[in-house]
């Protein structure tokens, strides 16, 4: 809108419009005449009616726009009165009307409007403030709402893995209200802008150019531009003079469908949703039947034909030929000569007939209409709430309560064809009727910036794999984190993971913490070297013992046999051959019933080992004792008494292992607790009093057993046994105190090899301390095994 200086001397002329003409508006204005002349023509719809239009050129300025939305709604003729007088007489003139094609003009208007029950119709004016029923009730339009664009394009962001863009918008409502709605939608999909730069196109060039500074200096490749045509073009003139790096640019309804902008070769790839192409069939023909002496008819058409062709119809100039009749718009290809998708155009064809629709329903019945019929703009504003009709090219036409039609798009992408040169072709589909998880289908036939063909990364932070979670950057956006391994027991088993998940107890994370794997199960098996080694000590161990068994067996009736009380000492080799093999029970995976024998039998079986050696060891001191005069101390430690004190002494402890089992028995355990990555299979003790009664028992016998011998000890006898079982009790004793901290502190399948080499050492510290000297005089000092030998020593002494 062209501007002058007020002298405040003269009334100031009106405003007029100024600058170059915008061809594709000039070809929505004349797609409205095109309209009406066919629902002129129409003997369905208002038969017998005509209808009569005035078209308006609001220089897509707000002053201008409220200016003739006044003169609509008083019924002025526009700047034919000079007057500041206001006639008596002027009623509005005009019902309804079709228009604006911008947001901001078309709410600056709907607020006159309304006030009157004017109802408007706009074919593009998408803000979606503009759905507000309570400040613009007299407001329709067959564009969707922006907020159904914004939802659309964060779902496609959100479709291609764009986590980190940009946006520019037009300081405008247009772009301020469509910004809006977008971001919030982005926000909802865990998408993060890095900048939001608004300017509009009347702004200084320095604010357009730092805003283009953003541009070049941002992480993001992925712009999304809320841009209407004007400020899209002044802002890739800025651009252009220092080219950014490569951007994939995603476009709103108004500039994607441009074809002004194939010129700027940076948004090749461009993509972003315009309504779906239509045909209107004759419309083509209509608005190409101009020539010279028509143009003259209007200044619009004039302005049109000598931009057009570049020549004069009123005669050359000094800079401009003279038109000389040879010029025909079949010819060219301009925003307003091309006809081949209609996208925008056929919201126009569908507001003029739902306008016609309307004032069908107000003036017309079945049969007739009556074109004397007086009615008022809110009769058409009530019929148009209800119109539901589809067009003749199958165009269906309704609106919501909020005077909004079903949003239906199509996702348009700039490529380059074979030619080279770059034109739209749909890649995908958006409707708002659909299940939500439906609404949006894209296809893989899409041209990316450049021409690419794999899709452009824009992110802030790399995804984070499995096995790592998100960590957010303190001050930062949540699409900018850190990718923390997760912590120890914890996995995470898809990508961009916010928490770790804890394994079961009886799982472990693997190697890249993504998957829980059942823990490896420890025990100590029969192949483990370990228990190879056990197995070899402890079947050796029982072989001596029978060995030895043997051996005495023999010798049975010679001196050093009977002097050693041979029915204790074969009941000792048996008892020790039974300890040696207890130990295998350690071994192998833990049972039931394999717990319970394994504590059990150790038990039992060295107690009788311990009761026999104490049997021994009483036997020799009340031998000695019995040869003082007048002591007959003997006959109460014959066999017999023997016998039955090894049965008392090993019945206690057989008493104490029934009170166990039955009170609570040993049982199968899965220790879960001593490693965190591995599972120990061990034997839980049930009553850990039962398990240490039964070791206090032993060590009570062994502790009583050394005592005594030690007291013996210095007996006189050339083969002095208290000496001997001295020095095995002292082994015995030593090996299960070290015994019970080993025991305590060993970890795993260790605890048990302990107790099998504790249970080991101390049989052969038995068999060896006890019975080794015997079989070394047996087998290799036969001169000695005779009973003036053992009994020399104590004559001697006698004398």
């Amino acid at each position: 809108m062209s501007s002058e200086q007020n002298t405040y001397t003269r009334i100031p002329l009106p405003s007029q419009c100024s600058g170059r003409m915008d061809f594709r508006e000039l070809r929505y204005a004349r797609a409205m005449e095109f309209t009406i002349r066919e629902i002129n023509n129409s003997t369905d719809l208002l038969p017998g009616i005509t209808l009569g239009y005035e078209i308006y050129d609001s220089c897509a300025a707000v002053p201008m726009a409220i200016k003739i939305a006044f003169q609509f709604a008083s019924g002025m003729e526009p700047f034919i009165n000079d007057s500041n007088v206001c006639p008596k007489s002027a009623v509005s003139a005009v019902p309804v009307l079709v228009g604006e094609s911008d947001s901001t003009p078309s709410i600056s208007m709907a607020r006159i409007l309304s006030l009157f029950g004017i109802p408007q119709v706009s074919h593009f004016a998408s803000c979606a403030c503009l759905s507000d029923k309570r400040q613009y009730p007299a407001f329709f339009r067959t564009v969707p709402s922006d907020q159904h664009q914004a939802a659309a394009l964060a779902r496609m962001v959100k479709y291609f893995g764009w986590t980190w863009i940009g946006a520019v918008r037009s300081d405008s409502d247009y772009g301020n209200y469509g910004m809006a709605s977008f971001l919030k939608a982005a926000q909802e999909e865990g998408i993060c802008v890095e900048y939001s730069e608004a300017f509009y196109r009347t702004d200084p060039r320095s604010k357009i150019e730092r805003v283009a500074n953003v541009i070049r200096s941002s992480t993001s490749r992925v712009i999304v531009a809320f841009l209407a045509s004007g400020e899209m073009q002044v802002l890739l003139e800025e651009l252009v003079r220092n080219p950014p790096p490569p951007l994939q640019w995603i476009g709103c309804e108004t500039w994607i469908i441009n074809a002004k902008f194939f010129n700027y070769t940076m948004c090749t790839g461009a993509i972003g949703f315009s309504g779906p192409p239509a045909v209107i069939p004759g419309l083509h023909e209509f608005i190409l039947d101009l020539t010279p002496a028509k143009a003259l008819t209007s200044p619009l058409f004039t302005e049109l034909w000598e931009s057009s062709f570049s020549c004069s119809l009123r005669g050359s100039t000094e800079d401009t030929r003279e038109c000389d009749g040879t010029e025909d718009l079949h010819a060219i290809l301009n925003p307003y000569t091309d006809t081949s998708q209609l996208r925008n155009t056929i919201k126009v064809y569908k507001a003029t007939y739902a306008i016609a629709h309307a004032i069908h329903g107000v003036i017309c019945n079945d049969t007739k209409c009556d074109k004397s019929i007086q009615f008022s703009p809110w009769q058409i504003l009530n019929q148009l709430r209800r119109v539901n009709f589809t067009t003749k090219n199958g165009q269906k036409v309704t609106f919501d309560s909020n005077g909004d039609p079903v949003a239906v798009y199509e996702l348009i992408n700039w490529q380059v064809q074979k030619d080279g040169a770059l034109d739209f072709v749909t890649v995908g589909r958006y409707d708002s009727s659909k299940p939500k998880e439906q609404e949006l289908s894209i296809s893989n036939s899409i041209s990316w910036v450049g021409g690419q063909t794999k899709v452009p990364v824009s992110v802030c932070s790399e995804r984070c794999p499995p096995g790592t979670r998100k960590a957010v950057e303190i001050g930062r956006p949540v699409c900018c984190y850190d990718c923390i391994p997760c912590a120890e027991g914890q996995i995470s088993n898809r990508t961009d993971s916010l928490n770790c998940m804890q394994c079961t107890p009886e799982f472990w994370p693997s190697a890249k913490r993504d998957s829980c794997l059942p823990k490896p199960v420890e025990f100590l098996s029969w192949d483990d070297n370990l228990s190879i080694i056990l197995t070899v000590f402890s079947v050796a161990g029982a072989f001596i013992a029978v060995c030895v068994a043997a051996v005495f067996y023999r010798h049975r009736t010679s001196p050093i046999v009977r002097a050693n009380n041979s029915e204790l000492s074969f009941l000792l080799l048996f008892s020790l051959a039974l300890c040696f093999l207890c130990s295998l029970t350690f071994i192998g995976q833990p049972s039931e019933w394999s717990c319970m024998l394994r504590h059990t039998a150790f038990g039992i079986t060295f107690v009788l080992c311990i009761s026999c050696v104490l049997g021994k060891t009483i036997v020799v001191l009340m031998a000695f004792r019995a040869t003082l005069p007048g002591n007959n101390v003997m006959k109460w430690f014959g066999p017999p008494q023997q016998r039955l004190s090894v049965l008392a002494f090993t019945l206690i402890q057989v008493i104490i292992c029934v009170l166990w089992l039955t009170i609570s028995p040993p049982f199968p355990l899965k220790n879960l607790k001593h490693y965190k990555e591995r599972i120990i299979l061990e034997c839980g003790l049930g009553s850990a009093i039962g398990f240490w009664a039964v070791l206090g028992y032993i060590g009570l016998l062994a502790v009583l057993c050394f005592v005594l011998a030690f007291l013996a000890r210095t007996l006189p006898d050339n083969f002095n046994e208290a000496k001997f079982i001295t020095f095995s009790m002292l082994i015995f004793c030593t090996v299960w105190v070290t015994f019970i901290p080993a025991y305590v502190s060993s970890p795993g399948k260790f605890t048990v090899a302990i107790e099998i080499f504790a249970i080991l050492a101390s049989s052969f510290g038995l068999i060896i301390c006890i019975f080794a000297p015997k079989c070394f005089i047996i087998m290799f000092r036969p001169e000695q095994n005779t009973k003036k030998h053992l009994m020399g020593k104590v004559l001697s002494k006698s004398l």
